[in-house]
């Protein structure tokens, strides 16, 4: 053990655990891997829960996952730390999780500590589809860790771990000021689940609206079930509950601005970034609410340090946002609109400008002349040159993830983070640092420019060396679209000039 995780209290705590994570394969899971065999050296296996996918088993997909840019560093400082990474094929969705006898029984000797992520963040996925990852899921994830005796029989004794079960701060968004406590369900979650069962799944779509009531969407109404559940059915085991808000890109770690989807937004930046996204809607003083991933992770390893030190009375829940702690405001977005010009996507369709209204109807507007009829005039273009229409059809899967976007931007909550700040206050020495997750600490015009950053590179796989060209290309791109828009406004003084002369010579 090297003399900095001597010096961690949380450190020590981890050495010789072994973990097992759901959902490790996700954009938090792969940030939490990494952090454990960086930050907690001497942790014990990792045990991962793997599915075949698209022709790989589960010893190719871990493979493919020990790959990735987001353990880059880990690489480099610890290669071999990667191999206490060990595959448990299964299934969230299956019965048992789909894990295997002899699994399970690698799983019941080692396993002492439970991080439970995984889940459908699609917002508007089919309510049966939803309750079977969301809320199913986590049933069978608690009636796994009912057989983990170092969970459940240690804890009796005061040397038991922790399952830490990851939501979201919109579980409860039907609420404007949302603290860190449980609320109970409005229907039980065994009768949503007995009605997915038996009702006829187009029936139950047509009904899911009225279910939802005033939820958005069957992401935060399973999320919301999902916790009611884990306090029915946890039982002795020690838990916690961890919600964060909107989850971005890294602050500091693995590397910043490291991201690996288009969830959010991320893919906001690299629609605007393309000239593609020009209006959304928005509420200018509604707080954003984003939360680094990193921040988010660094708030779960602490999390079960302290549960399985202190053993609180009860489930403790955190609001891992940052509204009330370090306020950035949707408004501010326009503000953060420069980074998008200062570090240019190598492949622009249109110069970039986004316009953020307050008004519905003036948002539409600008949608229908600055989205639908460029769009249209694209694809008739192409169709005269002989190639693919494409443009109308990225507009229509724009305006689809912007629709479900547009709740969360034009609505606003209060989190209240007192478990947070107390947790804060309870960290010491090299664990203040070592897993930071003080959001009041944040520089926002620096982060925004990081995220920038890492979308250009770890998304669109565009090296900083392409930069001096793509901002070339934008020069180009600027002065013609000036020179288009000088064309259009003579073409107009043309139209009514010569409107004018025709009045004048009939009347």
């Amino acid at each position: 053990m090297d003399t900095m995780e001597s010096e961690s209290e949380i450190g020590r705590f981890y050495s010789g655990q072994s973990v097992f994570i759901t959902g490790a394969t996700g954009f938090m899971g792969k940030v939490l891997v990494e952090k454990l065999l960086r930050s907690c050296e001497s942790v014990g296996y990792i045990y991962v829960l793997l599915r075949p996918k698209k022709g790989l088993d589960v010893r190719s997909r871990l493979q493919e996952f020990v790959e990735g840019r987001c353990f880059d560093h880990l690489r480099e400082i610890a290669p071999k730390a990667l191999n206490k990474v060990v595959p448990i094929e299964g299934d969230i969705t299956l019965p048992g999780l789909g894990i295997s006898s002899a699994k399970l029984s690698l799983l019941v000797r080692d396993v002492s500590i439970v991080f439970h992520s995984a889940a459908t963040v699609k917002f508007d996925e089919p309510l049966k589809t939803s309750v079977n990852f969301n809320v199913l899921g986590t049933r069978r994830l608690i009636e796994l860790c009912h057989k983990l005796p170092k969970i459940v029989t240690y804890y009796k004794y005061n040397n038991g771990k922790a399952l830490i079960h990851v939501s979201t701060a919109y579980a409860n968004c039907n609420r404007y000021e949302v603290d860190e406590r449980l609320y109970p369900s409005d229907v039980s979650p065994q009768k949503i689940i007995d009605l997915c069962e038996w009702m006829d799944e187009k029936l139950l779509n047509e009904m899911t609206p009225k279910l939802l009531g005033d939820r958005p969407n069957t992401y935060t109404y399973t999320k919301a079930m999902a916790e009611t559940l884990l306090v029915e059915e946890c039982g002795s085991l020690p838990v916690a509950i961890v919600r964060p808000s909107i989850v971005t890109c890294s602050w500091k770690e693995p590397m910043p601005g490291w991201v690996d989807n288009l969830n959010g937004p991320t893919g906001l930046i690299v629609a605007a970034g393309k000239g593609i996204l020009r209006s959304m809607q928005h509420k200018s003083a509604a707080s954003a609410d984003i939360i680094p991933v990193d921040t988010v992770i660094n708030l779960m390893i602490a999390i079960v340090w302290f549960t399985a030190t202190q053993r609180p009375n009860g489930i403790l829940v955190y609001n891992c946002t940052s509204g009330s702690l370090n306020n950035f405001k949707w408004g501010q977005l326009s503000d953060m609109f420069q980074y998008l010009l200062q570090y240019p996507s190598s492949q622009i369709y249109r110069y970039p400008s986004l316009y953020l209204k307050e008004s519905q109807f003036f948002n539409r507007l600008h949608t229908v002349f600055d989205h639908i009829i460029p769009a249209h005039l694209f694809d008739a273009l192409m169709t005269v040159l002989g190639r693919k229409r494409i443009m109308v059809r990225i507009y229509e899967r724009l305006h689809r993830s912007v629709k479900v976007l547009e709740w969360f931007t034009t609505h606003e909550w209060r989190f209240t983070n007192n478990n947070i700040l107390m947790l804060i206050d309870h960290l010491k020495g090299v664990d203040k640092q070592t897993f930071h997750f003080d959001i009041r600490t944040i520089h926002w015009p620096t982060y925004w420019g990081d995220y920038v950053l890492g979308t250009r590179k770890y998304i669109l796989k565009e090296d900083n060396s392409t930069l001096p060209e793509a901002r070339n290309n934008l020069r180009k791109l600027y002065y013609l679209n000036k020179i288009f828009g000088f064309l259009v406004l003579l073409g107009v003084w043309h139209t009514f000039s010569l409107g004018a002369v025709i009045s004048a010579k009939l009347f």
